[in-house]
């Protein structure tokens, strides 16, 4: 039975089909350092950063003026044209990264378009650009100015909509909003989906509110780096972190159950083995935070001891308090220093509901080519967190199970285990 959960407590039903593995088949990419999947791979195993002054909007006026943007993006070089005038800049990423990673899988409308193929992804904020501009026009110019799709577009279950309509996917569908830890939990939904009997899941998270409103919403949580060099800008686990930098883009991948995609000839990239989600105290409590939970959580989810584990990809808020309680969760489970850590996202920034699935995708890639990438930024952990975090250069290393933490703001935690295949898959052209 699954050991998923959002409260830290094992929970089951009764009719899952816990027979059949999860594989991820096809992955999709969307990142401020390459879009597409080989093309962030390749920068990120450069040490490639996507960090940069905001190009959006003019952030002079701001506290924070740096972000993860996903430059040089064309939506009408990959979307039909009557998608543009109906979705945010947030769900033509999505529509990409989905188009992405179903290609990738070599899903055909033999798969796609019956009940059983469903969509769920992730989102912590929903269209604000498109949002903002309607309520621009709403002000400045009335109400017949507002656009119908206004109706949607902004709603953070729209990118689940869209992709499930643009592929013909009629099976079951949702959306998770836990902001960070949204993007795990969403690909824990889809496997679940699989075991209650559908044939294959879009699942995963992509994130963009980089707009005036957007922006303001996020400053006002107090979590951004206000540093204008984006080399120190966001550096987690070092006594330099002093906050993140936020992005937009994330990852889509397409689940299948083992059998399935081999019946078909697909190559997995590896399978979700384990996953488990809790909630922390509220602040005052005398009980800690509960990320250690998820992580044992996980691992007993995945049938998985600590030394199975081969690489962590740390969430790393950047926050000199949330990275020493992560690094104290991860050494209390595999002890000092006891497994490789990483944080590739320090290239991108954090992508809220996009960062997990962005983590799943880089180890699932790692698996591939054997390889951790780096945690750029950082030279010199702070040695009070006694953790390996792998930084410099990509560490060469065959890994065979990874370790996927991610954290939202206000307490959500979620840990996933994913295990590579038994044949590698290669790359594609």
């Amino acid at each position: 039975m699954s050991t998923e959960s959002t409260t830290g407590t094992a929970s089951t039903t009764g009719t899952e089909n816990t027979t059949g593995t999860a594989v991820v088949t096809g992955i999709g990419v969307v990142a401020p350092n390459g879009l597409g999947t080989e093309e962030y791979w390749a920068a990120t195993l450069r040490g490639e950063s996507g960090i940069r002054r905001l190009t959006r909007f003019d952030p002079a006026q701001y506290p924070s003026r740096l972000a993860g943007e996903v430059l040089g993006f064309d939506p009408s070089a990959h979307l039909p044209d009557r998608l543009l005038p109906q979705t945010d800049h947030m769900t033509r990423l999505a529509l990409t990264a989905a188009d992405f990673a179903v290609l990738d899988a070599g899903a055909g409308p033999e798969e796609l378009h019956t009940l059983g193929a469903g969509v769920v992804t992730a989102s912590a904020s929903g269209g604000f650009e498109f949002g903002q501009r309607e309520l621009e026009n709403l002000w400045s110019k009335g109400n017949e100015y507002v656009s119908a799709y206004q109706s949607f577009a902004w709603f953070y279950a729209v990118n689940t909509g869209q992709i499930s309509i643009r592929n013909g996917m009629r099976g079951p569908s949702g959306v998770i909003v836990a902001d960070q830890a949204g993007g795990l939990d969403a690909v824990a939904h889809a496997r679940r989906q699989l075991r209650g009997g559908a044939s294959l899941m879009v699942t995963g998270g992509v994130d963009s509110s980089l707009c005036p409103w957007g922006w303001t919403a996020q400053i006002a949580t107090g979590l951004l780096s206000t540093s204008d060099d984006p080399a120190r800008a966001y550096t987690p686990f070092a006594d330099t972190a002093n906050g993140y930098v936020a992005g937009e883009g994330g990852a889509i991948l397409v689940l299948e159950t083992e059998e399935a995609a081999l019946a078909r000839g697909a190559r997995p990239y590896g399978s979700v083995a384990g996953h488990a989600a809790t909630f922390d105290p509220p602040p005052g409590s005398s009980r800690g935070p509960a990320l250690r939970a998820a992580i044992l959580g996980a691992l007993a989810d995945a049938d998985c001891a600590p030394g199975d584990v081969d690489v962590v990809y740390a969430d790393a808020a950047g926050l000199p308090d949330k990275d020493a309680a992560e690094a104290a969760a991860i050494r209390e489970v595999f002890g000092p220093h006891g497994v490789p850590v990483t944080a590739p996202k320090t290239m991108t920034g954090r992508l809220y509901s996009g960062g997990g699935p962005l983590d799943l995708a880089t180890a699932l890639l790692g698996f591939r080519d054997g390889v951790i990438p780096p945690t750029a930024h950082v030279t010199l952990p702070d040695p009070a967190h006694r953790i390996d975090l792998v930084t410099g250069e990509p560490r060469a290393v065959s890994t065979r199970t990874a370790l996927v933490l991610a954290r939202g703001h206000g307490g959500f935690n979620s840990a996933m285990v994913l295990r590579a295949p038994a044949a590698p898959r290669t790359p594609n052209p």
